[in-house]
């Protein structure tokens, strides 16, 4: 059986009917730009995060970047992250201008080590990001804890974990301000690029609705130096659709992440694990596995899609080697590196193809 990696097709065909009546609607409004539609979506998306402000930008990179400007990170600081992420984490530093210190993750859940945070501080740490990988949210209480007992700012990128649950509270609303992506294979998804940032301090969510436009607070009157980073009209509009349909989707996710726990049960991979208290909302299926690069060979063979998420560290990448940081010095990123592999998930994947995988994977292992 052919089975995509993901398909957004078929999620598109669920909600056909109400995202074309969005787009309908805006197309003849007239009003493209920062209108009704987002200001409608950002105060249903801050309802969603049990956030009281969410403000809608041009991407996840942006959401992080201005994130950072919001609470005045630039050039001479440092901002404590992982190099287990998608490389926009660091991107978003590098673009303020302040510098990004990698430590190591967790061997569990692939996030952010609290206990690696300590040692990386020193008088240029201003802030901590951690991501919540793969829709498994961070271990934030200890997080938390060192980093409000130095005084730091704590950005959490969201871009993989929307709806996703530490403690019953929302993923994003855990610290002093989330970045979510609305990149097309999200799970709250938009047909093009978008992204917001939901903060607790009214003061924090002027200042960043200022720097999305140019550092306006009036019109045409720069009181800073901004960006130009909006959420179109009709992102926001299908975003409001998509919303509506998250929390069904996410379970469609876990109900298939559980299938594939029971299905490869004997195969000599690492599974996903959801610690206490978190809900994960698999974002992607990752498992560990020694033979990575021959499983995930055969499984094309057999129509299986895969992804690899990531296979260079961003400290190993060619534009982040001016740090020097020393191979070898993050142990459990860099295994990661060699042995995850991303099977097929998304919302609408049936039980006959995460069967279909399950058994390609259990025959790659009986004839090897």
């Amino acid at each position: 059986m052919q089975v995509p990696f993901l398909d957004l097709q078929a999620a598109y065909q669920e909600q056909k009917s109400e995202i074309d009546t969005a787009v309908a609607r805006v197309l003849s409004s007239g009003w493209y730009i920062l209108g009704q539609e987002v200001r409608s979506f950002e105060e249903e998306f801050a309802d969603y995060c049990h956030s009281p402000h969410a403000i809608g930008v041009a991407s996840g990179t942006d959401a992080l970047l201005l994130a950072l400007k919001a609470f005045d990170i630039g050039p001479g600081d440092e901002v404590i992250t992982v190099a287990h992420t998608a490389v926009a984490t660091a991107a978003a530093i590098e673009l303020c201008g302040a510098k990004p210190v990698f430590v190591d993750v967790d061997p569990l859940t692939y996030t952010l080590d609290p206990t690696q945070i300590e040692a990386a501080i020193t008088p240029r740490t201003k802030a901590v990001i951690p991501v919540h990988i793969y829709g498994h949210p961070a271990r934030m209480d200890p997080i938390l804890q060192v980093t409000r007992s130095h005084g730091l700012v704590v950005i959490e990128d969201n871009a993989q974990a929307h709806g996703a649950r530490h403690k019953g509270q929302m993923a994003g609303s855990l610290a002093d301000a989330g970045a979510f992506s609305f990149y097309p294979t999200k799970n709250l998804g938009a047909i093009g690029d978008g992204g917001v940032i939901i903060c607790r301090s009214r003061d924090v969510a002027n200042r960043l609705q200022a720097l999305r436009q140019y550092g306006w607070q009036q019109r045409y009157v720069s009181e800073e130096v901004g960006f130009n980073s909006r959420l179109d009209e009709l992102q926001a509009a299908i975003l409001r659709v998509k919303l509506r349909a998250l929390d069904e989707g996410n379970e469609l996710r876990r109900h298939a992440a559980a299938q594939y726990a029971q299905l490869l049960e004997g195969c000599p991979l690492i599974l996903p694990q959801e610690r206490p208290g978190s809900k994960h909302v698999y974002h992607l299926y990752v498992v560990q596995c020694q033979e990575r690069d021959d499983l995930q060979t055969y499984l094309a063979q057999q129509d299986i899609g895969t992804a690899v998420h990531y296979p260079v560290p961003v400290h190993l990448q060619p534009a982040y080697l001016h740090y020097h940081v020393t191979p070898g010095s993050l142990p459990v990123t860099e295994s990661l590196a060699n042995t995850v592999l991303s099977l097929p998930m998304f919302p609408h994947i049936s039980e006959a193809q995460v069967t279909a995988v399950a058994k390609t994977i259990h025959t790659f292992y009986g004839s090897n």
